[in-house]
């Protein structure tokens, strides 16, 4: 399995529009984040972990030329705002399947009606397949997926294990059989966004504390804002088995 993280930002990226702080104006490649999305590959098979407002520019960036489906974590903006950008993969296989909690689908088709539609549908609109998820196990392809249900401050949030890899963006709290889903994992992708505490999203001492109960082989740091500070100082800071993500970054399981 290989993973590419396609973003790594939190939900304005990072440089932030029209920002002077140092980490916004910082020349590390790796200080430069798009909004967060990971692509997730195995056997012939390509699926995209959420489909925020660089989606366009993240698949022309990677090299994607097919997906096999989008799964949803949750419906904020930075999630999946570049739903329409799905228009030419569309062009070439068909009707591309989404997976997302009910209340997402519900919200996807009011932002994007147009897809949805069914009568005097504009010809050069996508359409896709609609498949909900419910908080347990469903098949992608030869691949059992686990759905790992959380609380992005009051609102319900998937995150999923796909085989020996998780990955939970946009997280502040999980109910201990959830977090059992998910312990022992070889690789872990948990949100960090900062060091001072936040009411929906995990901060650094958070996210460390929950990579210690999870136990992973490894874990990478995402959704980052630029108050974490520099890639390269922060990096240096973490324990022996947990690193800071960045942008283009490929692993493989």
């Amino acid at each position: 399995m290989k993973i590419t993280f396609l973003g790594t930002g939190t939900s304005q990226g990072v440089p932030i529009i029209g920002s002077d702080h140092p980490v916004c104006l910082s020349k590390d490649p790796k200080d430069k984040r798009l909004r967060v999305s990971v692509l997730v590959e195995w056997d012939d098979y390509t699926y995209v972990i959420d489909c925020g407002p660089d989606f366009r520019y993240q698949m022309l960036r990677s090299g994607c030329k097919r997906i096999d489906g989008i799964v949803f974590t949750h419906e904020h903006a930075d999630h999946v705002a570049g739903l329409d950008d799905i228009r030419p993969f569309y062009f070439r296989q068909g009707d591309i399947p989404i997976y997302a909690h009910k209340r997402v689908l519900k919200s996807l088709v009011k932002k994007y009606d147009y897809i949805f539609a069914t009568k005097n549908k504009y010809p050069g609109a996508p359409t896709v397949l609609t498949n909900r998820v419910k908080n347990k196990p469903f098949q992608l392809k030869n691949l059992e997926v686990i759905p790992v249900n959380g609380k992005h401050g009051d609102l319900q949030v998937f995150g999923y294990r796909f085989g020996d890899f998780a990955y939970l963006t946009d997280m502040k709290t999980l109910k201990e059989k959830e977090i059992e889903k998910i312990k022992n994992v070889k690789v872990l992708v948990v949100n960090a966004l900062r060091y001072e505490p936040h009411y929906s999203h995990f901060n650094l001492d958070e996210a460390l504390d929950f990579i210690k109960k999870v136990n992973p082989g490894k874990a990478y740091l995402t959704h980052i804002s630029h108050l974490l500070g520099f890639h390269e100082e922060v990096e240096k800071t973490l324990p022996e088995n947990v690193f800071l993500a960045h942008d283009e970054l490929q692993i493989i399981i």
